[in-house]
């Protein structure tokens, strides 16, 4: 007897899997999941086509009967596939079979795009609600932080360097509200893509006759989907929207965890993702503490990124129907689904367990000297000058500042102009990071309750 081969891609791996998605998502794409969709949705056609009277209602009753009890050898059904060259004509026979004198009643007036892309359907439904909730947990566990640590100050950076001081809270709050429009999206784009398929050969449903609408309709609202104004067996943006929204989702998951790991750098040391009992930070280095979730989850993320580009690509059918645009699905909409839930779950984890070093972001708040508040020193002194005069006035001290031949408060205190309209009291206030954190506060308070 040949063995089978152990899973050879890493969503399967029996050693990375569990790095690049979760056992449920993948449970909802997996083979078994597949067939049974398939049987599912062959089951609702026959109980639709019983309803008007195409089919005997017994021969309704033994289909659903055989398709919810099927327990079909995927073996017999890949060596179907790869004899007849269909996807689907395999298990159609399989449940001939089962069904018996009923069987000749099975898959009556349908295509096999039309039991395909409704079984897909049913899986995304599945997959959506499962992101949905793991899309909740992340926000929730941001939401924690971001009240933790609201009034938390830390230099605020653009460009790489220091720009405004920021808190903690707020950045935290910033990546919830980008993730709370994702949940809209979903939410919103539910309608455009939870929608099923009963078209016929070429979209027409001329199979059956003046009760097409009828089956249709019956068959949608059993399933529980929503019924196409028109075929879409060449129509394929909700699949294209589904996976835009899922990749932009995996995208911000990524750019939270960049942060952490730019973040966690020796010469920053703000923010690190959690350690748990038994972590390796290294193989070699023992005092390396690497942010290897946060780095996966950055690697999630571009390997979503790419799949939008596939799903543009899968919109080019051609004529009618074409299986060179449509088999691409198969293999991206699963994997971006198992993706994106394993970015998500990952970085809720990060989120969760992040450790804050909130006396290193004071520190580093006063690496500049006080530097990092030079703009609330020119809007200060705006008031009496102009912004123009202001700016040029403060740019000037910052540069007598950063020769090193003063700090840069005495610099702007012994700036005979800038000494005429601020008293050193004013100076100081005006450097305090605390003083010019702006909105922030009242931000995150904005987010967090909205959430």
């Amino acid at each position: 007897m040949s063995r089978v081969p152990a899973p050879s891609h890493i969503i399967d791996s029996r050693l990375f899997r569990d790095l690049y998605g979760t056992a449920e998502m993948r449970a909802v794409f997996a083979d078994e999941a597949v067939v049974a969709r398939w049987l599912e949705v062959e089951a609702a056609l026959a109980r639709a086509e019983a309803g008007v009277g195409l089919i005997p209602q017994a021969a309704a009753e033994t289909i659903t009967r055989c398709a919810a009890d099927a327990s079909l050898d995927l073996d017999v059904l890949r060596r179907g596939v790869e004899s007849s060259g269909h996807p689907l004509v395999p298990a159609i026979r399989a449940l001939e079979r089962l069904a018996g004198d009923a069987g000749k009643y099975v898959h009556w007036g349908a295509t096999t795009q039309d039991i395909i892309d409704t079984g897909l359907v049913l899986q995304i439904r599945d997959a959506l609600a499962i992101i949905g909730r793991e899309l909740d947990l992340l926000i929730a566990g941001l939401a924690g932080q971001a009240r933790v640590y609201k009034d938390t100050p830390m230099a605020g950076r653009t460009h790489g360097q220091h720009a405004v001081p920021i808190t903690l809270g707020y950045k935290f709050a910033v990546i919830m509200a980008e993730l709370c429009r994702h949940r809209h999206r979903l939410a919103e784009m539910r309608p455009r893509v939870l929608v099923g398929q009963l078209a016929g050969a070429a979209g027409t449903l001329a199979s059956l006759g003046e009760q097409a609408s009828a089956v249709r309709e019956a068959m949608l609202a059993d399933l529980g989907l929503e019924v196409p104004r028109i075929a879409w067996h060449t129509a394929r943006d909700g699949i294209a929207e589904a996976v835009g929204v899922l990749a932009m989702t995996a995208a911000t998951c990524g750019k939270f965890a960049n942060e952490v790991v730019n973040l966690q750098r020796t010469e920053i040391a703000e923010l690190a993702e959690p350690a748990g009992a038994g972590a390796v930070g290294s193989s070699t280095m023992p005092q390396k503490h690497n942010p290897m979730a946060a780095q996966g989850v950055v690697a999630l993320a571009r390997l979503v990124r790419q799949m939008p580009a596939l799903a543009l690509d899968a919109m080019g059918h051609e004529h009618e129907r074409d299986l060179s645009a449509w088999q691409m699905e198969w293999a991206f909409v699963p994997e971006t689904f198992i993706l994106v839930s394993g970015a998500i779950t990952q970085t809720c984890r990060i989120a969760e367990g992040l450790v804050v070093d909130a006396d290193r972001m004071r520190h580093n708040l006063a690496l500049s000297g006080g530097l990092i508040n030079a703009e609330a020193v020119m809007i200060r002194l705006a008031r009496a000058t102009g912004r123009e005069a202001a700016h040029e006035l403060v740019a000037a001290a910052v540069k007598r500042a950063v020769s090193g031949k003063a700090g840069f408060a005495e610099v702007l205190a012994g700036d005979p102009e800038i000494a005429r309209h601020l008293s050193r009291a004013e100076i100081d206030e005006a450097l305090a990071p605390e003083a010019w954190l702006g909105e922030a506060i009242a931000a995150v308070e904005r987010i967090v309750g909205e959430s």
